[in-house]
């Protein structure tokens, strides 16, 4: 699998699940995050996690070569939980991905930068790899099974965490690696000012940091006029405190699969890719 500039990426209804039995052999989907390696494995017919949701950090340096390793033990972890072969698995990746080659790497090393993501982690976890912008897998879960299934016209789901990132669909299909999160607002990167890690690292209190994302967001609604807005990300599960706070033409909903979006999203694409290769 492979998000690529263009076209866009269609979406297609998942399969109905048979009642009371696992609808599919299980996926392992793996989330790189600038702080944070998240992974489970996922049911990607049902578009859910079948166990816990776990996190190791992130190496520092975030090195290509250092992820592999970290990805290695995660994955040695999931197969054993799973006491079966597992179909598939997807990572996601902060940054640009295009045609498995990473084009920006903002929350990990600049090594990244011109690497064939794709081939590298499918030697070095000795399977086939789907490889995705981190922001579109969770974009792709919440499109097939969340706060966005089914909708129309132009959708943007927005992910606060280390940074931000960013799924665009219209119509039901994604726009891929529009990085949305490297806005410049007042003479800033907004990724840095409005990412949930912002909040923690300046001691903001909500109401500082809603502001932040008010304007943040204002300013995309004004850039491209979505009709919904899904907030996710690791800010997701403390949805409460700031969604309701929020004041947009647009609805703006949380992500129903919250901090597991993309850990869903890069096993269900890993899915769909090998199937279609079968």
């Amino acid at each position: 699998m492979t998000c690529t500039s263009s076209p866009g990426v269609a979406i297609p209804a998942p399969p109905a699940a048979p009642e009371g039995h696992r609808s599919a052999p299980l996926c392992a989907g793996l989330d790189i995050g600038g702080t944070a390696i998240k992974y489970a494995l996922v049911d990607p017919l049902r578009g859910s996690t079948t166990g816990p949701v776990r996190r190791v950090p992130t190496p520092s340096p975030a090195t290509p070569a250092a992820v592999v390793a970290a990805l290695q033990g995660v994955l040695t972890e999931l197969e054993a939980e799973a006491e079966e072969p597992l179909a598939a698995v997807g990572v996601g990746v902060p940054g640009i991905v295009d045609d498995g080659i990473v084009r920006s790497a903002v929350h990990l090393d600049d090594s990244w930068l011109g690497v064939d993501a794709r081939r590298l982690l499918t030697e070095g976890l000795d399977r086939s790899i789907a490889v995705l912008n981190d922001a579109d897998a969770a974009g792709l879960a919440e499109a097939g099974f969340g706060a966005a299934r089914g909708e129309p016209g132009t959708v943007l789901m927005i992910t606060l965490g280390t940074g931000i990132g960013s799924a665009l669909f219209l119509d039901g299909t994604l726009v891929p690696n529009t990085e949305l999160g490297h806005v410049w607002l007042d003479g800033r990167d907004v990724d840095g000012w409005a990412g949930a890690s912002a909040r923690i690292a300046e001691g903001l209190d909500w109401p500082t940091y809603i502001d932040r994302v008010q304007r943040y967001l204002t300013h995309l609604e004004m850039l491209i006029s979505p009709d919904l807005i899904v907030l996710g990300g690791g800010i997701s599960e403390r949805q409460e405190e700031f969604v309701p706070h929020l004041r947009l033409r647009a609805r703006v909903v949380p992500a129903q699969l919250r901090n597991a979006a993309g850990i869903v999203g890069t096993a269900l694409q890993a899915y769909r890719a090998s199937v279609a290769g079968a």
